[in-house]
């Protein structure tokens, strides 16, 4: 019985591609692909709740400013109802309703609007708010 170093290098390097096919080559992937670490994903979590806190925090006091009451109270809607149907939007919609809340106060505040467009503006976003959260 002879030892064959041909045969033997073959069935070595057979027995490597055989492994190396065995292990998913994602499976070597996902541990280099990680782009993100649990810490990371804890302080954008956070740092997405202090937003969605803020512009809550926006819109709320947009109405419950004397104007937006009344506006809301003479288009016959509940100022209490349209606070509480705020925190029921999604993060996008809140946003964007916080930042025209940012805008209308400014504008209000510095004159470029009428209680007239104010009252408009409030009409709107309640009806928007209230459409959104009974659709859901």
């Amino acid at each position: 019985m002879s030892f064959d170093f041909r045969q033997s290098g073959r069935v070595g390097i057979a027995l490597i591609l055989a492994g190396l096919f065995a292990v998913p080559g994602n499976l070597l992937a996902e541990a280099s692909l990680h782009v993100a670490s649990p810490s990371e994903l804890q302080a954008a979590t956070i740092q997405a709740s202090r937003v969605r806190q803020q512009n809550l925090e926006t819109v709320r006091n947009f109405i419950s400013s004397n104007q937006a009451r009344q506006a809301l109270r003479s288009a016959h809607l509940n100022p209490q109802q349209v606070k509480e149907a705020v925190s029921s939007l999604n993060d996008s919609e809140l946003s964007q309703l916080a930042a025209r809340s940012q805008k209308a106060q400014a504008d209000f505040a510095a004159g470029t609007l009428s209680d007239r467009d104010l009252i408009i503006i409030l009409v709107a976003v309640a009806v928007l708010i209230l459409i959104i959260v009974a659709v859901r």
